[in-house]
Formats: C-alpha cells, structure tokens, sequence
C-alpha cells in the first residue's frame, strides 16, 4: 500500500484517465516474452506463473484469491470476473482502458497475446510484447490501464479466457482499435521461427 492511502480507499484518479496515443511501430510482433521476469516487458505489465494440477481426469488451476497474487489491489466490492470462449484462428484486438486494468489467465487452449503500450508518458510506449499462454504455458497477466491488449486464439482447439478487473465493466473506458493498425503494424500471420 502507497504512503498516504487508507485502507479499504480506492486509489485517486486523473480526471480524464491515462492518455493515450498511437504509436508508428515497424511492422512485426515486438518483443517475445519469454520468462515473467522479462527485462522486454511493458512497463507495468506483470506476469505471474500459475499452477497446474493434471491427473487422469483433466487438470486443475487456481485462477485467483482475493486479495493475493496480481490481483492483490483490487477491491473486492468492483471486482469483476469474466469469461471469453474464442474458437481456432480468432483475432480479438486491440481495446484498451484508461482507468480500468485486467488480470487475464487463459484456462483452456493456447493463445497469442498480443500488448502496445499507448501511454505516450511512459518510458515504454510504443513497444510491443508477444506472449504465448494457455495450458502449455499457464501464466496470469496483469495489463494496466492505457496498455491496448489483444490476442489470437493459436492451435486447433477454442480457448478459454477468464479475466478479472478492478473496476466494473464501463464502455465509456473502453477504447478499440483495428487489429491491423497502420500505426501498430502488429502482424497476427504466423512467424515460423
């Protein structure tokens, strides 16, 4: 907890939120995140290992506990918890928020998550990561508020997304951006490297 909060406040925020701009990238997918400990990694974005439990069953996983993990800021009273079903080959990309911030963790399947810092205050804008998460590499991402997010549902089965947010859904901080910015330039083909 910062100096100066107390406890059980929500944090102050900037009247218009975090500000945002579009960066010109060259195209490509930026930066591969290979480890949650990545110097490459926007700023602000953290990445925390989860645990899987397989058995002749299936598997098990631990999405999230209040007030514990990446999620140990968020106010249990606006907390939110989603779920997207994407199937095979799907591109949903980019949005952004300027207040609210996400916590994703992908529970079925395989993703291309694909992150662009727009907050042109930030040591970091313009740069872009690529992540590979799902049950291969089971992983929770915390994406800040101004960090435009996106991902492709990679492999030959659906993925499931669930998400957690600190703040109920708004649309009025939801902003969009076309998958294929001229800007952005982030290429969703696959790279064979």
């Amino acid at each position: 907890m910062s100096s100066g909060q107390a406890v059980g406040m929500a944090p102050a925020e900037p009247a218009a939120g975090v500000e945002i701009a579009y960066p010109t990238c060259e195209k490509g997918i930026g930066k591969i995140i290979r480890t949650p400990e990545s110097p490459d990694l926007i700023d602000g974005v953290r990445i925390q290992p989860i645990t899987l439990w397989p058995d002749d069953r299936g598997y098990f996983l631990e999405v999230s506990r209040s007030g514990c993990g990446l999620i140990s800021g968020y106010r249990t009273e606006t907390t939110q918890v989603s779920a997207a079903l994407s199937f095979p080959g799907t591109i949903k990309a980019f949005h952004y928020h300027r207040y609210q911030q996400d916590c994703w963790t992908v529970v079925a399947g395989m993703l291309q998550v694909a992150l662009v810092d727009l907050r042109p205050s930030s040591p970091t804008f313009g740069l872009r990561n690529t992540l590979y998460v799902g049950v291969l590499r089971p992983w929770q991402i915390l994406i800040p508020p101004g960090v435009g997010h996106g991902y492709k549902v990679i492999g030959p089965e659906a993925a499931l997304l669930v998400y957690l947010t600190d703040r109920f859904y708004n649309p009025e901080d939801e902003g969009r951006i076309p998958y294929n910015h001229d800007g952005i330039q982030y290429d969703w083909e696959t790279q064979y490297k």
